[in-house]
């Protein structure tokens, strides 16, 4: 009789299958343990500021970074940000983690969609190989690199003799020369700069930071090279150039040496050499008003010189390939065939095929990065990842589905798996139900945000979730239903033959005084609709996806204003000076300069950041500490949560109505539980974006655009958001949303459908009427994925 083999036992290597978390403390986490599989999927829910983010970005794939980095020398890590340990008592069983965050991409104006993928360094390889005629090296191709000549005469010393040589020098670059490979030119309305009626003495200019005291208008004025008691109207020509134009020369003020430079140049350099999504909103504001941007006449917008254009291959130059949609690039490159380079066709093939399998084929390689909403940058970012042969590597996603049509989200989850099929552990923060449902393990976060948030609430499976009772089982199974009764419009906004990128010449009337919602794959032309074709004059207010910017001296009470008030109230009430009642300002400890810690270098080490003793994190000299109003002194109002603030400056001898405002706009995007002081470095995306709407809602304006408001939202959340959008239809303003999220299309008085596909396949109206006539027609893909979640 024949025995079975025993089985072998386990190897110790095939052991460690979890990465074990226990005591996490960053930021608002409490204590958090959890133990998560390897080479499985991973969802992590929970209410916008619950703490997904500190759990996966700042805790766990934090600490993988800081583990790498430090196998490096001494001498490199000195070269590579510092990251200190995160609060946390055991993290075991960690792999290199890959982070695939929303960061927008770079801003810079001369960053396109091909030069942040590798895709145009291989596109000018190419050309220089294959291109007729032939013109140059790769560097002939690039719009970043300017031609470069000349030429001069060198000494040798060998032995006892010296010999001059001659020697010349040139680089071909593929530069554009008039617009510097930027693919535009401005021009400045110069009766937007200044009032001419006006001299240098009366204040004339109406630029941004170009005030009567300040250095800017002090060189300008005590240059020497105008009158300054004469008015602007009245300068000769020569005066007028040096106002305007001058080449930058020395000059002394006041035993100062500063250089003097013509306006135009100036603020060409200062403003405009800026992306417009980097500026800040009174700049941004500024450019609007006083510059207007045109194509390149030169280079008709390629941002190419004549000769990198001249080059083709099969009749098509480098700068055609750049602007074809990518999917239609793709068969173009498949197309040929050269066997000298042939593994350079092979490894492009596969990045513009990654392209169009993600999602992203109706974009083109000349597509400045600096446009691509958080959602497309993410999904940029991903085709690095796509092809690579790693695995047991940790890919941590924070919301892929962002900006992606219900349509696209089975695609996203498609390559989610396959990442994960390839024995990788992917960590992944996310909203949707349909990507929940896909995870093989799923950590819910909660109960609230904020405070009132930091702990696991439920770890299994999505039929443990269901049945549970947290916040996201309740809500995971939520549809929203189509609005019974519909607002009437109270006027229409007239878009006439609107052709900005993919549009073929639209016309749309948008209905006014009721909730609209434009929607449509994602590259169907929402946005360029909305913010390439809006009249100018419609007095539009749009809050839109770029991120806050702020340090960690930024608060919600510095970006949204309610310190100026406040401050005022507290000098008033003890008649001392507002600056003291800023941390930033004369009131600040003088031993952490106001920003509550203490930071200490520890060279190649992490620096360490400790609270200050002298201040004990409260940011302020103590004798500012002894000022009070209505019973309370500044550090105390800074540590309220915008709820209790909203209460205390609500009556009584503490009423700001002016504060209270502020307040209410907060606590109505449902960021009640935010301290008023907490720096904008530690809110969540979703935090960030509902702040930033708070702040847009004091402004004065009829119509609201929001560029996807359910961005970072819980299903909880999204509830509150349309009650919010509704309040402010009621109050007589126009709201049109750009979004994906079947609830609020189910929410809408009207709907625009764009389509029918992404790029060159869409740029039209496919449906405009009620949600109820979209979902009865199921004429679009967005009426069928709208029939199937209402279950019509």
């Amino acid at each position: 009789m024949s025995r079975a083999p025993k089985a072998e036992a386990r190897h110790a290597a095939d052991s460690h299958d979890l990465i074990r978390v226990h005591g996490a403390r960053e930021n608002n986490l409490r204590d958090v343990s959890v133990e998560l599989p390897k080479r499985r999927l991973t969802v992590f829910t929970g209410v916008s500021g619950s703490g997904k983010s500190s759990l996966v970005f700042s805790t766990i794939a934090a600490e993988s970074q800081r583990m790498i980095n430090e196998t490096y020398s001494a001498f490199v890590q000195g070269f590579m940000p510092t990251q200190s340990r995160p609060d946390v008592d055991v993290l075991d069983g960690l792999t290199t983690a890959i982070i695939v965050d929303q960061q927008r991409m770079g801003s810079d104006p001369r960053s396109t969609v091909g030069t942040a993928t590798d895709a145009n360094a291989m596109l000018r390889i190419l050309f220089s190989r294959l291109g007729d005629p032939h013109i140059g090296p790769p560097a002939a191709f690039s719009f970043n690199t300017a031609s470069v000549s000349g030429s001069g005469s060198f000494t040798v010393e060998r032995g006892a003799a010296t010999k001059a040589e001659k020697a010349t020098y040139t680089r071909t670059g593929g530069m554009c020369v008039r617009c510097e490979g930027r693919g535009s030119v401005s021009d400045i309305d110069l009766a937007e700069l200044y009032d001419d009626t006006k001299s240098l003495n009366e204040d004339p200019f109406t630029i941004p930071a170009y005030t009567g005291d300040g250095w800017t208008v002090r060189v300008i004025r005590d240059s020497g090279f105008f009158d300054p008691d004469k008015p602007i109207a009245e300068f000769t020509k020569k005066e007028m150039h040096d106002f305007l134009y001058k080449e930058p020369v020395k000059v002394k003020i006041q035993g100062v040496n500063l250089t003097y430079e013509g306006l135009i140049p100036k603020i060409q350099k200062s403003m405009l050499s800026k992306d417009r999504e980097s500026m800040q909103a009174h700049i941004r504001a500024f450019v609007d008003r006083a510059v207007t941007f045109t194509t390149c006449p030169e280079c008709d917008g390629t941002r190419l010189s004549a000769g990198a254009r001249s080059s083709k291959i099969k009749g098509v130059s480098i700068a055609d390939a750049c602007s074809m949609q990518i999917s239609d690039l793709a068969e173009w490159v498949g197309g040929l065939e050269e066997p000298s380079v042939a593994p350079l066709l092979a490894t492009l093939r596969h990045t513009l095929d990654s392209f169009v399998e993600i999602g992203l084929g109706y974009l083109s390689l000349e597509r400045p990065s600096g446009t691509l909403s958080g959602g497309e940058a993410q999904r940029v970012k991903m085709i690095r990842h796509l092809g690579s042969s790693l695995t047991d590597v940790t890919y941590v996603f924070d919301e892929p589905t962002t900006g992606l049509h219900p349509h696209d989200i089975q695609r996203m989850n498609n390559l989610l798996l396959l990442l994960r099929d390839k024995g990788n552990t992917v960590l992944v923060v996310e909203h949707k139900p349909e990507t929940i449902v896909i995870a093989d393990h799923i950590v819910d976060l909660g109960p609230g945000a904020g405070s009132a948030g930091g702990t696991v609430c439920f770890e299994g499976t999505v039929e443990g979730l269901r049945a549970s009772d947290t916040v996201t089982g309740r809500h995971f199974d939520d549809r929203a239903a189509l609005k019974e009764t519909l607002r009437a419009p109270t006027g229409a906004l007239e878009i006439r033959g609107a052709d900005k990128h993919n549009l073929r010449d639209v016309d749309v009337d948008i209905p006014l005084g009721v909730l609209c919602v434009l929607t449509g794959v994602a590259g169907s032309g929402k946005s360029s609709l909305v913010h390439g074709s809006m009249p100018r004059d419609a007095g539009v207010v749009t809050v839109d996806q770029t991120p806050i910017r702020g340090s960690r001296r930024s608060n919600p009470a510095t970006y949204t204003g309610l310190l100026e008030p406040v401050r005022k109230a507290f000098a008033k009430a003890n008649g001392v000076k507002p600056a003291l009642f800023s941390a930033n300002s004369e009131g600040a400890c003088p031993t952490c300069n106001g920003a509550g810690v203490v930071y200490t270098d520890l060279g190649v080490m992490a620096g360490v950041s400790t609270t200050c003793e002298e201040c004990e994190g409260k940011r302020f000299q103590t004798s500012v500490l002894e000022y009070t109003f209505g019973g309370r002194d500044i550090s105390q109002v800074l540590a309220m949560s915008v709820a209790e603030a909203r209460e205390f400056f609500a009556a009584g001898e503490a009423k700001l109505p002016a504060a209270h405002a502020i307040l209410t706009r907060l606590d109505d995007v449902g960021l009640g539980y935010l301290k008023v002081g907490q720096p904008l470095t530690t809110l969540s995306g979703g935090e960030r974006q509902r702040l930033k709407l708070a702040t847009h809602m004091g402004e004065k304006g009829g119509v609201y655009v929001l560029d996807e408001p359910t961005t970072g939202l819980h299903l909880a959340d999204v509830e509150q958001l349309l009650t919010l959008l509704d309040r402010l239809v009621d109050s007589g303003k126009s709201v049109i949303v750009i979004e994906h999220h079947q609830a609020v299309m189910a929410h809408a008085d009207w709907i625009i459908d764009l389509g029918p596909g992404a790029g060159h396949d869409g740029g039209q109206v496919v449906f405009e009427g009620t949600p109820a006539e979209l979902v009865a027609k199921r004429s679009t893909l967005t009426g069928e994925h709208l029939a199937a979640y209402v279950g019509a």
